[in-house]
């Protein structure tokens, strides 16, 4: 049985004001804690807050293909990394040290963001790529590169990162010959005898790191 409630008759200026918070809400978090430490902010990424153990690690267990590849283990973008740095150092054999460490670096970034496929990124647009951008600048100011590639090394870095992701393409993620070829061109340059052997976590980031020193010196 339903009971009326009381009026309140009183004029409206003697009511009591129903209580109102004015505190704010309180901004998301936009940093993560790294294992070494540092706290990276990713809207504002310094980089001094960068360390390449942190970004070896990472990397290791970020895997390539969103994990949709052939193996016992993920194929890591560190070790695509790798493959890919090999590859530029084919086709240019007179590249330096300096260009060859940006093309190891190359996806660096996503030891925090993760690899998104091409057809996702596109439907994000534009926040991704600035985020990852700014990441891309401290990571090199970090390690004595120009905060952005020369129009030299991206082109190599663009042919070399299209030979591998051929070969990972038909090799590890089950892409016909004649559908990868329109996706990603034709392979030149890339090694016939390449091992895409997916490697374990720690393996995967034990090799990026000698070959970082071999090349950062």
């Amino acid at each position: 049985m339903l009971t009326a409630q009381p009026i309140d008759s009183r004029p409206p200026m003697t009511r009591t004001p129903t209580a109102r918070s004015s505190a704010k809400p309180a901004a998301p978090r936009a940093w993560q804690r790294m294992l070494s430490g540092r706290r990276l902010d990713l809207l504002d990424p310094s980089p001094l807050d960068i360390e390449i153990g942190d970004i070896a690690h990472g990397l290791a267990r970020v895997a390539r293909w969103n994990g949709q590849t052939l193996g016992e283990h993920i194929f890591s973008v560190a070790q695509h990394s790798l493959l890919v740095e090999r590859i530029a150092g084919r086709i240019a054999p007179g590249a330096d040290a300096r260009s060859r460490l940006a093309v190891l670096l190359h996806d660096a970034p996503e030891y925090v963001i993760g690899d998104m496929i091409s057809p996702f990124k596109a439907v994000l647009g534009g926040d991704y790529k600035t985020v990852e951008n700014r990441l891309m600048a401290a990571i090199h100011l970090r390690f004595g590169l120009p905060a952005e590639r020369s129009p030299e090394i991206t082109k190599l870095l663009k042919r070399a990162d299209s030979c591998a992701a051929f070969l990972e393409a038909t090799r590890l993620a089950g892409f016909a010959l004649e559908e990868a070829r329109k996706i990603f061109g034709r392979p030149d340059g890339a090694p016939a005898d390449a091992d895409l052997t997916p490697w374990p976590a720690e393996v995967a980031a034990a090799r990026f790191l000698e070959r970082f020193h071999a090349l950062a010196g």
